[in-house]
């Protein structure tokens, strides 16, 4: 079912930039699946925000074929760590992954800022296939690093099922976003409990 289109907020939360590219379609397991990446200006803001692309970087380039390209990756993604969780093997979908991230990401450079302090500079302006090549190589560091991938958990909130890393002390996180989905959840138990009161 093709995802509806709204302009909620981008989000950052799940640990990995190819967890938080995934988690840019909410509800994927209801019937209507909310669409964040629905405009090329709303990827360039997300790439901006997954700090794949520097702040300054003119968004011009970002245009319709770059949202398909991620939209299809971020589809592969959701299916080879979905499966992966879930113990099921995705051999052909992991090999698109690995073909993805054989290109170069993005060269940085270290620049003189106005103050003289050294900041992150783009050694030239970042290819459609470069980004891409940079968050699937996100997604391989991570499906093939044993500590990281025991660290995935999936959502326990209502009406979330996204997988993110639980980096917490004693890994017992239990949302993808204590301030989504656990203040759902607080809210949710309250007005039971307030319901049942009155009862």
């Amino acid at each position: 079912m093709a995802a509806v289109s709204a302009s909620y907020e981008l989000r950052f939360d799940a640990g990995r930039v190819c967890l938080d590219l995934v988690a840019t379609v909410n509800g994927r397991f209801g019937d209507e699946p909310v669409e964040r990446l629905d405009t090329p200006h709303r990827l360039g803001q997300w790439l901006v925000g997954a700090r794949l692309l520097l702040p300054d970087v003119p968004l011009d380039a970002v245009d319709g074929q770059w949202l398909d390209h991620f939209h299809t990756l971020r589809d592969l993604l959701f299916r080879v760590v979905y499966g992966e969780f879930d113990g099921r093997a995705a051999d052909t979908d992991v090999e698109r992954v690995n073909a993805l991230a054989a290109a170069a990401p993005p060269a940085l450079r270290a620049v003189r800022d106005a103050d003289g302090s050294l900041v992150r500079a783009h050694a030239a302006a970042p290819t459609c296939e470069a980004l891409l090549a940079q968050v699937a190589r996100d997604a391989v560091d991570l499906l093939t690093d044993a500590t990281a991938r025991d660290q995935l958990r999936r959502c326990e909130g209502e009406s979330c099922a996204l997988i993110y890393l639980d980096t917490s002390r004693g890994r017992r996180r239990r949302w993808c976003s204590s301030e989504v989905c656990g203040n759902r959840e607080r809210v949710a138990r309250h007005r039971r409990r307030a319901v049942a009161a009155r009862a």
